[in-house]
């Protein structure tokens, strides 16, 4: 039966051909009509023309307006006030022709063929009987819509009984073209049990994963899902909602606050179902706005990287802080061009320019310092992936380390005033390329800053994986999940650290006002996450079983990578900061020829068509680098050796 619905409802159910067969079906009974009804009066039909012909005239002429004004061509369950006034339009017009007719014919033999009074009701009962058809099937068709959209909504039940739910509820109840259905209120006050609000009832009990009366619950009320108001409950509170929710098969969405809801459209799209970040155990981070904006507001500022997840973030949040200029420079085209223009729609007031540019090329980036006078530089122009630059140790070192070089390198000669690098958890005690490249960028930034007459100050953050970065591990579980599986972990114990990209560069802003140049800002990366307890909940949360529906295979660790990730490296020391989000740590400077020696070794190696002779002086420039589950691992054995 609902399949039937829903076939009635999703197409025209009556094509053009139908609606014009009707419509002269109609003409030809209004005619019989008229017939009937006036061949017990008085009035006599005119005998010029035999009556089957008379109708044919006249429903001929009819049909005849119908093509013109395509009264058929409009979908009837759709009807607006132009079909009906294009209906109208055919039927006066008919009678007007008709009449009109008549008299001409009159004029020239004496006498009518048409009865007036019967033209006129032809056109009476024509109009009414084509109108109350558009109406009937209109009104029939929103009637079925109606009852579909109540058979297919979602019964739910809202978490919490507050001004936020019940405003929330109101929503539910008065806006027809949500899909949810509200069945009652969640409360675990044992008091609330009697209670009714927006004539709903009121559920009192206590939700956990073995809660028998939850099960009931759901029972009773055929429940389909919760809704739960962000930042309403804890995160444990959360997980708590959310694994008696699974483990009863009950979906659980997400909504905004109230006061966030713009218009009607937001509600629909942004309750949506519960994300595995939501369940990450994360606390809102407080950024001193007064600082940064003394900082930023009104000065020249380069992002490097700038159309990649923390570049083009960073670009946002700098928008807030009326920055005089911002030039953002990145070698990826098309991903510049879209950052481009989802600014110029988001940001009309910010004034900022485009600059495609490779950060290896010195001429290049000396002409956009020259032309732009900046007095800050955010450097996220990096190479990430771990995998990649471990068979590609060349292009680790020649992005992250010479393309570090480069704009520290200007940022001195032109007087820059803070030069902010965003660097990585895996330069610490690194085991692949992509770390150890990291790390001697900071070694050179850190040393150049010790170099006497350095007005610059040069300031390093580093932290862990950025949640929805570009390849991050939860944007390609969810592809490999929408695909079927199965979903790969590289191991069962791999753990790691997980931030926002809104809190990570949050933080990179705040950071960039602090110390007097070359320290290295840690950022509180919160608990670190179990990457296969990650997969499971992602799973469950797509409404399906692990090692079920979708299967977790090991593939084993990839090259370099490790089981967990440092923040800090043995030898350091860390210092609290006035932000108890950010930790200064205070690692070891080295000389800055030594350190330009090591790294021109390296460059040289790089004009070399192998790769362990680049590796072997990156392992130089960095000794505590000790490759992991890589063909590098020899390098550290014939050292050792």
């Amino acid at each position: 039966m609902r399949s039937k619905k829903i076939v009635l409802l999703n197409q025209r159910y009556l094509p053009r051909w139908a609606v014009f067969a009707l419509d002269i079906g109609i003409c030809i009974c209004s005619f019989a009509l008229m017939f009937l009804i006036l061949d017990g009066t008085p009035l006599k039909f005119n005998k010029v023309l035999p009556m089957p012909i008379k109708a044919i005239v006249v429903i001929g002429i009819n049909i005849l307006f119908f093509l013109v004004f395509r009264t058929y061509a409009g979908i009837v369950r759709h009807s607006t006030f132009t079909d009906v006034f294009k209906v109208a339009s055919a039927s006066f017009l008919t009678a007007f022709s008709a009449i009109a007719l008549n008299y001409i014919f009159y004029m020239l033999l004496g006498q009518k063929i048409f009865l007036t009074t019967g033209v006129l009701l032809y056109m009476f009962f024509s109009f009414t009987l084509m109108l109350f058809f558009r109406i009937a099937v209109k009104e029939v068709y929103q009637y079925l819509q109606r009852m579909n959209a109540g058979n297919f909504k979602k019964k739910v039940l809202i978490v919490g009984m507050d001004n936020q739910t019940i405003s929330l509820g109101r929503a539910l109840t008065t806006e027809s073209d949500l899909p949810f259905k509200l069945v009652g209120f969640l409360s675990e006050n044992p008091s609330s049990k009697s209670l009714s609000i927006l004539g709903k009832p009121v559920f009192s009990l206590a939700i956990n994963k073995d809660s028998l009366p939850f099960t009931e619950l759901i029972a009773k009320t055929d429940l389909d899902g919760v809704l739960i108001v962000r930042d309403s409950h804890s995160i444990a509170e959360t997980k708590q909602i959310v694994e008696a929710c699974l483990a009863n098969n009950v979906e659980v969405f997400n909504v905004p606050l109230v006061e966030n809801w713009n218009k009607k459209e937001d509600i629909q799209t942004q309750i949506r179902p519960i994300q595995i970040e939501d369940l990450l155990e994360r606390h809102p981070i407080k950024i001193d706005a007064d600082i940064l904006k003394h900082d930023l507001e009104a000065k020249t500022i380069l992002v490097t990287g700038a159309a990649g997840s923390i570049g083009s973030e960073i670009v946002k949040q700098l928008a807030a802080f009326r920055p005089k200029k911002i030039v953002i420079l990145d070698n990826a085209e098309s991903a510049l061009h879209a950052i481009e223009l989802y600014l110029r729609t988001e940001y009309p007031s910010l004034n900022f320019v485009v600059a495609l540019a490779d950060v290896r090329n010195i001429d290049r980036l000396e002409m956009i310092f020259s032309k732009y006078k900046f007095n800050f530089v955010y450097h996220a122009a990096a190479y990430k992936h771990v995998p990649l630059m471990e068979k590609n140790p060349h292009e680790a070192v020649a992005v992250n380390i010479m393309g570090t070089i480069n704009l520290a390198n200007l940022a001195v000669q032109h007087g820059v005033d803070k030069f902010v690098m965003i660097s990585t958890d895996k330069a610490v005690n690194p085991t692949n390329v992509m770390g150890a490249s990291k790390r001697g960028a900071e070694m050179y930034v850190q040393s150049l800053q010790e170099r006497i007459g350095t007005h610059t100050k040069f300031i390093t953050t580093r932290f862990g994986n950025v949640l929805g970065s570009n390849g991050s591990v939860i944007p390609y579980f969810r592809k490999q999940i929408a695909n079927g599986g199965p979903v790969t972990v590289t191991h069962k114990d791999i753990i790691r650290y997980f931030m926002t990209i809104s809190e990570a560069c949050q933080l990179v802003l705040q950071a960039g006002t602090m110390g007097n140049g070359g320290e290295i800002y840690v950022f509180d990366m919160g608990k670190p996450i179990k990457i296969m307890d990650m997969a499971e909940n992602m799973i469950r949360l797509s409404g399906l079983k692990p090692y079920k529906d979708i299967d977790i295979q090991i593939v084993g660790l990839r090259p370099g990578e490790k089981l967990y990730e440092e923040l800090l490296s043995d030898t350091a020391m860390t210092l609290p900061t006035y932000h108890p989000k950010i930790m200064v740590s205070k690692v070891p400077v080295e000389d800055f020829n030594e350190v330009s020696r090591k790294i021109q070794a390296i460059l040289k190696a790089t004009t070399q068509n192998k790769r362990k002779p680049v590796v072997k002086r990156l392992k130089e420039l960095v000794p505590e680098y000790l490759s992991q589950n890589s063909e590098f691992q020899s390098l550290d054995k014939a050292h050792h050796n």
